[in-house]
């Protein structure tokens, strides 16, 4: 089982880019969240192919199970 926090922006040219945090602390923190997203746009340090992060647009949590089969 494996969990990645995938935190989600807006770009100044109307699209949407995305910083994924592999095994975040649990229980996540909403507030915490909301507080790095905005030091993360602040800081105005990442920038993607469709211009700077200028909003937070959402957060969440994907959980993801992966079940091997041996076929030999």
């Amino acid at each position: 089982m494996s969990k990645t926090l995938e935190l989600q922006f807006d770009t100044e040219f109307g699209k949407t880019a995305k910083i994924t945090v592999d095994n975040p602390k649990e229980p996540v923190d909403e507030n915490v969240v909301k507080l790095s997203m905005a030091q993360i746009i602040a800081a105005n340090i990442f920038t993607t192919g469709s211009g700077k992060l200028v909003s937070a647009k959402g957060a969440r949590v994907i959980d993801r199970n992966v079940t091997d089969y041996e076929l030999a």
